[in-house]
């Protein structure tokens, strides 16, 4: 059942916000980067929970060298004969990166179960060696902080509505995200059951309510700073040069190249 819902955050208040935090990321960033930290973002929840718009706000101004977004396919024929986890480890960041899981091996406890994709020995497994994989990240210095967003039914089901009305995001809905709908309460046992065994010390979750999507992005994104112990790192010097004289360069003649069309023009 949802609850009351607080008032929608004001855009100017959002924007505003929004801005100065994306600016602390730049400098963790950077902080990450001087020091060879190894920075682990896991985003989960539901489907149209918010993840995807909430990692895109983190990555927006990052350099793409540093902070990577994983993403990973369905696992090919070779990788389902793997260790389950092992084509995750290879997504694991080196000295100086930060990796933001969009969904991870958390699919294992979710939608593999949920769905019937993975047997149930596979899923028992996964609740017995999850903990212990990430006490291991922990051992080894990895930086990992785990999200999950939380969405009501109601705010999920009307997410699906736009998005199916909307040419431009019609591609996020799939068959499998409408199918959740109707096992809403099984992703609920799923997730309280994941939760209850992959809380641990060493890497708890963190609950993202996110019907409000402005909330979520920012109360995420504060809250990740406020979870690294980064430091201002001051930048390097640069000097911007005089621009040399000409030693002669000319251009080739525009009609020896092939320009695109200006399309702008015509507006």
């Amino acid at each position: 059942m949802a609850g009351k819902k607080a008032a929608k955050l004001p855009r100017e208040t959002y924007e505003k916000e929004l801005l100065r935090l994306q600016t602390e990321l730049v400098k963790l960033q950077e902080w990450v980067r001087a020091t060879g930290t190894r920075l682990v973002v896991v985003f989960e929840g539901r489907d149209a929970a918010g993840k995807g718009g909430t990692i895109k706000r983190v990555a927006e101004h990052l350099n793409p060298r540093v902070a990577r977004i994983a993403a990973l396919p369905k696992p090919t024929e070779r990788e389902r004969t793997q260790w389950y986890f092992q084509r995750y480890v290879e997504q694991l960041p080196a000295a100086g990166e930060i990796v933001l899981f969009d969904r991870s091996w958390y699919n294992r406890a979710g939608v593999e179960h949920v769905m019937g994709f993975c047997t149930g020995e596979e899923y028992q497994l996964f609740l017995r060696q999850c903990p212990i994989f990430e006490r291991m990240l922990a051992e080894a210095g990895i930086l990992l902080r785990k999200y999950w967003f939380s969405v009501s039914d109601t705010e999920q089901q009307e997410r699906f509505r736009r998005r199916l009305e909307d040419p431009l995001r019609r591609w996020k809905l799939s068959p499998m995200d409408l199918e959740s709908i109707t096992r809403w309460e099984a992703y609920s046992r799923a997730k309280d059951a994941m939760l209850v065994h992959t809380d641990i010390a060493e890497a708890p979750w963190y609950v993202v309510e996110s019907d409000d999507k402005r909330r979520a992005r920012l109360n995420t994104i504060a809250h990740l700073l406020g979870s690294v112990p980064y430091d201002d790192v001051p930048p390097p010097v640069l000097t911007l040069p005089e621009r040399p004289p000409s030693t002669g360069y000319q251009r080739p003649p525009r009609d020896l190249q092939t320009y695109v069309p200006d399309h702008a023009a015509s507006l």
